[in-house]
């Protein structure tokens, strides 16, 4: 079994008209909202192999609370510039290419790519995937070539399902 998890970054500020897109910090909300959903991640017993981030600051500051809630190093965090700006099929083309001794990971991005992948793999219409929500795909595969044909949406968390 093979499972994705697509999580899109926390709120980001836009009060700094100085800072470029991809330096854009969290803010309030989403220093709030990137802890708690990692919180409830580690609830639903998720072990990730590797943690995958775009290099913009607000996703990778995102994946730094979900590594840190799941005791994994922050140096372990993956960063991939192509998953800034991507288009779905250049973050499918990350997971064809994943070492298949990892079953779970932790993908960390951006819209408007996290909700056409939710809805590539989902049955029911996703108009969107809100900051710092959480897309679970699984695939019944063994090997991550597989799994862009066989993954299925499992499970659609956001923050305010539960705040």
């Amino acid at each position: 079994m093979k499972k994705v998890y697509f999580i899109r970054h926390a709120k980001s500020s836009w009060n700094d008209p100085g800072l470029s897109d991809i330096e854009r910090p969290l803010n309030k909300r989403g220093l709030r909202d990137g802890p708690f959903m990692s919180k409830m991640l580690k609830g639903k017993d998720v072990k990730p192999d590797k943690l995958i981030s775009s290099p913009a600051n607000r996703a990778f500051t995102t994946a730094t609370f979900f590594a840190k809630e799941l005791n994994i190093p922050e140096q372990a965090i993956v960063v991939r510039k192509e998953i800034y700006h991507a288009y779905p099929e250049e973050v499918l083309n990350i997971i064809r290419n994943l070492s298949d001794v990892d079953d779970v990971i932790l993908l960390f991005g951006h819209n408007p790519c996290f909700t056409s992948l939710a809805n590539q793999f989902s049955e029911e219409y996703i108009p969107n995937v809100p900051t710092c929500g959480i897309v679970k795909v699984e695939a019944d595969v063994k090997r991550w070539s597989d799994f862009e044909k066989e993954g299925k949406l499992k499970a659609f968390y956001f923050p305010k399902q539960y705040l």
